[in-house]
């Protein structure tokens, strides 16, 4: 399970929301073995005044945060991180400096889902990649 935050200028955001979310899934789907059916991201998009970021990046500054389950290997994040990186840029133009990328991982039983404590799912999926 994951949830995808992704914050940016709402002008930047919009005129590559399909695109970026494309990217996103596609890496997500392909290093976390996730069923394909299965996208969760939330589009924040921020007017310039509400989003302060250092003069060397451009407006196209883009922050994506990842809530998941926790049980993924070092070599796991790191090539979700890669892949997130390489497809963001090949789908969007959007330079490797202009990303950031966080994971957060918490244990499934911090998780409430479809009227379920999250450690009790049965996911259809491993996480442990």
């Amino acid at each position: 399970m994951s949830q995808i935050k992704i914050y940016g200028l709402k002008d930047s955001l919009k005129s590559h929301q399909t695109n970026l979310s494309s990217a996103i899934h596609r890496a997500v789907v392909e290093t976390l073995a996730y069923l394909v059916d299965k996208k969760f991201h939330r589009f924040i998009g921020l007017e310039l005044s509400e989003f302060i970021f250092p003069a060397d990046r451009s407006s196209r500054y883009t922050i994506i945060e990842i809530s998941m389950f926790e049980g993924r290997s070092v070599e796991t994040k790191k090539t979700l991180i890669k892949l997130l990186l390489e497809y963001i840029k090949q789908n969007t133009g959007i330079d490797y400096q202009d990303v950031v990328i966080t994971i957060f991982e918490t244990p499934k039983y911090n998780w409430g889902i479809r009227g379920q404590c999250g450690a009790e799912l049965s996911l259809g999926y491993r996480v442990a990649v």
